[in-house]
């Protein structure tokens, strides 16, 4: 998990962080954040970070969510 959260925090624009499941060895719920006037450019660079999760080996995304404030 690390080696995915660095290469998501140094190749994009986000901030990203573990923020649940931490006692669990098979488990990781991460959070990520992205700042902008445009909601679009939002949307889309983070759909294509879901995108780049589903597509890693060893990986499985099970659910996820986008809040917009």
């Amino acid at each position: 998990m690390k080696s995915l959260k660095d290469r998501i925090g140094h190749n994009h624009n986000v901030s990203i962080a573990e923020v649940g499941a931490l006692d669990e060895h098979r488990r990781s719920i991460l959070g990520l954040a992205m700042v902008s006037n445009d909601k679009a450019y939002v949307e889309g660079a983070l759909s294509k970070l879901v995108d780049l999760v589903r597509m890693t080996s060893n990986v499985v995304l099970q659910d996820y969510q986008m809040e917009f404030l």
